[in-house]
């Protein structure tokens, strides 16, 4: 819109004049200035001054007339402004477009909303659509010299917006954007290049299309603007998306794997406060969309540690003596620190995965560690360990249980074959560390011991005969303080004294 009058004196000397028109930012800042002002307004100033300012402005800009203005660059603004009926030479008439599915009463209702704008052809040429809808108008017409025509009429053209929330004044925002030398500064927000961005498309203004993806490749999105640029990255040419779906897209298909995978293991390994991390991973994992891409992660996890305990309790219960004595004793005290800090790292593996209900294979591998559970055996048969990892029986029975706890409760869905190993291997394990514990300390084993049974019910019963005389350990000096095992006991009892199925047939 023009710039209203203002009351300042400027005084200038025609040595200044001069040296202005030599200066081209202060010139064209004036200029604007001055031609936001109308020719009135300035003579009613009566500042002579400011008339010969102008004047030599005209001179300069050759903008004092139809002939004169033909010789600006048929792109620039200088001059003209948005929406100045008294120079425009395009009227464009922007209306709502109804949709097939509107009532009578909301077409007449868009149709009050038409909005009238005075344009100018030479502006419009910024944009693509209009450059090629108004070309033959460019054109001068037969016998006319150099474009000359002082009795052209204002064209009028129409323009369709979609019945969408703020189409509209995001279509004037763009039509006034076309009057703009720097777009960027126009852009405030990611809503806002996000708003101005499919009118810019549409009308293949290419500046204001340049300048809003320029701003969204540069600052964050919320997810509803994220969405929005998905849906416009289609309609923008391959160089221009290209950042864009960098952002959005990965370059390969298991990236999420990849970045799963770095997580988990800097949350079990690199963080002074393993808890909060780990907590904080462990919803992540619970959020994700991809369970597979999960199960995967936490599998190889799963895979990674366990091999690290095994091959430590390797090593500490089969000792290399051919070294220095302290030297032997350091290292057997870092093989069982080493056992003891990744079978921690095991145990959340292991929540996680029950968690997420994908822990079918890792209980399939912890079954099938016949080797591992006998040096398991053979390490709590010493007493060194109890100086320097306490702690480790229960950290590996609280594997054993949790797994074993899934298995019973039908949350893993193991074959007989698993569950049979799984009570064999590990049954031996939790007597040793049972044996060398207080009765005061016993309840983490008791658990064990009553999911043992409870898997042993599941077995045929030539299985469960099997495994329950390895279970007499479990019975007390008081016998009215082991009903798991009785009632272990009466169930196959019961079971074996029922007639054979087949007789029952016949």
């Amino acid at each position: 819109m023009p710039l209203p009058c203002h009351k300042e004196q400027y005084e200038w000397s025609t040595t200044q004049l001069i040296q202005l028109t030599k200066a081209p930012r202060r010139f064209l800042f004036l200029s604007d200035h001055f031609l936001g002002v109308s020719p009135s307004c300035i003579w009613k100033e009566k500042n002579p001054n400011q008339i010969l300012f102008l004047q030599a402005l005209a001179e300069k800009m050759m903008i004092d007339g139809p002939e004169k203005r033909q010789r600006l660059d048929p792109t620039s603004t200088a001059g003209v402004f948005f929406n100045d009926r008294s120079t425009a030479d395009v009227i464009l008439r922007l209306f709502i477009e109804p949709s097939p599915f509107d009532s009578p009463t909301t077409i007449t209702a868009a149709s009050d909303s038409d909005v009238q704008i005075y344009l100018h052809s030479h502006v419009l040429h910024r944009s693509k659509y209009f450059s090629a809808l108004l070309s033959d108008r460019w054109q001068p017409p037969h016998g006319q010299k150099n474009g000359k025509n002082p009795n052209l009429k204002p064209l009028k053209l129409n323009l369709g917006v979609p019945p969408t929330t703020g189409s509209l004044q995001s279509h004037l925002s763009v039509l006034h954007l076309l009057y703009c030398s720097d777009i960027s500064n126009s852009i405030d927000s990611a809503s806002t290049a996000l708003d101005l961005l499919p009118v810019a498309l549409e009308l293949l203004f290419e500046d204001c299309v340049k300048s809003c993806v320029q701003f969204l490749e540069a600052v964050p999105w919320t997810e509803d603007e994220e969405k929005r640029v998905l849906g416009l990255i289609p309609s923008l040419k391959e160089e221009e998306s290209k950042e864009l779906l960098n952002r959005v897209s990965p370059g390969q298909t298991d990236l999420c794997e990849e970045m799963l995978h770095g997580l988990v293991l800097s949350a079990i390994h690199n963080y002074p406060n393993m808890a909060i991390v780990k907590a904080f991973v462990a919803k992540l994992l619970r959020d994700l969309s991809s369970r597979e891409a999960a199960k995967r992660v936490l599998e190889n996890a799963f895979e990674t540690s366990l091999k690290v305990v095994k091959e430590s309790l390797e090593e500490y219960s089969s000792p290399d003596f051919r070294g220095d004595h302290n030297e032997t004793e350091a290292i057997q005290r870092l093989n069982l620190h080493k056992a003891m800090t990744n079978g921690r790292h095991l145990l959340w593996l292991v929540e996680r995965m029950i968690e997420l209900r994908v822990a079918d294979s890792a209980v399939k591998e912890w079954s099938d560690q016949a080797a591992f559970t006998a040096d398991f055996q053979r390490a709590f048969r010493d007493d060194a360990w109890r100086n320097i990892v306490p702690g480790l029986p229960v950290v590996v029975l609280r594997c054993t249980t949790k797994l074993a706890n899934a298995v019973a409760a039908g949350n893993i869905l193991a074959t007989r074959q698993v569950r049979k190993k799984l009570v064999k291997n590990w049954l031996p394990v939790l007597i040793v560390c049972k044996e060398n514990v207080s009765p005061s300390n016993r309840s983490p084993y008791l658990e064990l011991e009553e999911t043992f049974l409870r898997i042993i019910s599941t077995l045929p019963m030539s299985d469960a005969q099997e495994l329950l005389q390895q279970c007499l350990s479990f019975s007390t000096r008081n016998v009215e303080d082991c009903p798991h095992l009785f009632t272990a006991f009466n169930t196959w009892f019961r079971r074996a004294a029922r007639p054979p199925w087949t007789d029952n047939l016949t």
